[in-house]
C-alpha cells in the first residue's frame, strides 16, 4: 500500500469515529478526532453559527444522542481528497436529528494523527 493509500485509510478510520462521537453525542469520543482548535461553522441561511471546539463540545454535550432513540445510522464519505501529507479534504453526509447533513470537513495531520482542523456543514 503506498503512502496515499495509508493516508486515506488512515482518514477513513477517523470518520468512523466521528460518526461514532456523533451517533453517541459523545464529546470525549469526537475529541479523539477534532483539532483542539478547530472550528464549526454552519452555512444555513438564517442559522449561521461559527463556534470554537469548546462551544461546539457544550452544545453537542445537551442533545440527546441519536443512539438514545434508536434512530437509524446513516452516514458516507462522499470523497477524501489529499492536499500533500499533512492537509486533507472529507466531503460526507449523514442523516441525524432529522435532517440531512453535508459536512466539509479540513482535516490536518501532526504528530496526534489526522485530525478535523475545520468542519463547514449545511442541513435540509
Amino acid at each position: 500500500m503506498n503512502e496515499s493509500a495509508k493516508a486515506i485509510a488512515t482518514i477513513c478510520s477517523a470518520m468512523d469515529v466521528y460518526f461514532e462521537g456523533l451517533y453517541l453525542a459523545d464529546t470525549e469520543v469526537l475529541a479523539k478526532v477534532f483539532h483542539p482548535d478547530a472550528r464549526y461553522v454552519n452555512m444555513v441561511e438564517g442559522d449561521y453559527m461559527n463556534k470554537s471546539l469548546a462551544e461546539y463540545f457544550a452544545a453537542v454535550d445537551k442533545r440527546i444522542p441519536p443512539a438514545a432513540n434508536g434512530d437509524a445510522r446513516c452516514e458516507r464519505i462522499i470523497s477524501v481528497e489529499l492536499g500533500g501529507e499533512r492537509l486533507a479534504f472529507v466531503k460526507a453526509s449523514m442523516t441525524m436529528l432529522e435532517r440531512e447533513y453535508t459536512d466539509f470537513l479540513t482535516l490536518t495531520f501532526d504528530q496526534h494523527g489526522w485530525r478535523i482542523m475545520s468542519k463547514v456543514f449545511t442541513y435540509q
